[in-house]
């Protein structure tokens, strides 16, 4: 009888001892009413979202500009068998406080085994509302003092910070067997090793401008009568007129313009006086036309030629120098002049106007 109890307290004393070494080292429990609950842990990457199109590589020999983290034992952190990932003291980037965290082993919970892992995590009592949306550019660094720069990753949206979301960055930033070889230099003077981020919280823009076009308009032609043509100047405007909103005016050159002088009329659509008044040095207006001279005498004769510029203060008109000869207009049996008089005009096919908010 005495025999059999001590073989049964030697068997759960070998059990015991069993038990004590197979347990496992974890995060101290929070008690919730006599109950034990554990931290749990969050899987904090774009998860399926992330695509390699959406991720940006490089190197840059900018440093970091919101938070450097140098390790000058590395190793420790990867002989440690609890130690699962360093976290940062917090830091201030806009109104939110952040922490980097570190996994050297890789994040096993985001499919991070054998990389390095790097995170951004926003400190949730920093939100002013449960369902506030912080949304965040991430640049995580990583130096290389082989190369003198740093290793970046980044991707190409922004990672939306939540209350329910505090987490974002890369599981798998480098491969843990590039990063550990010397040769590389990640590593440097034996286990010395520096990482960082950037982080940008974009702001909502409040100016904006607004660009459309309009291909109708009730008047979209204009007709010039030119009286006198052979008695005019060189150089003569005509009267403002308005389509689609903006003044206008044309030009001709009748004995023509620059290279072209005394070989061709020389016509251009120019941005009126008015416009000009009011456009500011930055403004500019897309116009698409035909700028034509018709024949007097058959109907169905029209010299013509288009338009597809941008008028600006720097470029108030456009058009052509080489219009059409001047033998045809000189030539009375052309029908382009009649009675001294020459028939010019504009037909507007397109013109834009851009509103500015404010304005």
């Amino acid at each position: 009888m005495m025999s059999y109890y001590i073989d049964t307290l030697c068997i759960i004393s070998l059990l015991s001892c069993h038990f004590i070494t197979s347990s496992f080292a974890g995060p101290v429990p929070n008690v919730v009413s006599g109950s034990q609950k554990l931290i749990p842990t969050q899987i904090s990457s774009r998860d399926s979202k992330v695509s390699l199109s959406s991720t940006v590589k490089g190197l840059r020999l900018r440093p970091p500009s919101s938070y450097s983290l140098k390790l000058e034992s590395f190793s420790t952190l990867m002989k440690s068998t609890y130690t699962e990932r360093y976290d940062s003291r917090p830091f201030r980037v806009g109104k939110y406080n952040w922490t980097l965290v570190v996994y050297p082993k890789g994040n096993r919970n985001d499919s991070g085994t054998g990389y390095i892992s790097l995170y951004v995590a926003i400190d949730s009592s920093t939100l002013t509302s449960p369902r506030q949306v912080v949304p965040a550019d991430l640049r995580f660094y990583v130096f290389n003092k082989k190369e003198k720069k740093y290793f970046t990753i980044q991707d190409s949206d922004v990672w939306q910070f939540t209350i329910n979301k505090t987490m974002w960055g890369f599981p798998r930033v480098l491969p843990l067997s590039t990063f550990s070889n010397l040769k590389n230099g990640y590593l440097y003077d034996m286990d010395q090793c520096e990482f960082g981020v950037d982080i940008t919280i974009p702001p909502i823009f409040e100016k904006s401008e607004l660009f459309s076009v309009a291909k109708s308009f009730p008047n979209k032609r204009f007709t010039w009568f030119i009286q006198g043509f052979s008695t005019l100047p060189s150089d003569y405007l005509s009267e403002e007129f308005i389509i689609g909103g903006i003044s206008w005016n044309l030009r001709v050159f009748r004995n023509g313009f620059g290279a072209h002088e005394g070989k061709n009329l020389s016509l251009y659509l120019n941005l009126g006086p008015q416009e000009l008044l009011k456009t500011k040095p930055y403004d500019k207006i897309y116009a698409r036309a035909m700028l034509r001279v018709p024949n007097q005498g058959q109907s169905n004769y029209i010299v013509q030629r288009p338009l597809d510029n941008w008028f600006s203060p720097q470029n108030i008109g456009w058009g052509y120098a080489d219009f059409m000869p001047l033998s045809d207009l000189r030539d009375s049996s052309t029908g382009f002049v009649r009675n001294d008089m020459l028939v010019v005009q504009v037909e507007m096919e397109a013109i834009s106007t851009t509103k500015y908010f404010p304005s």
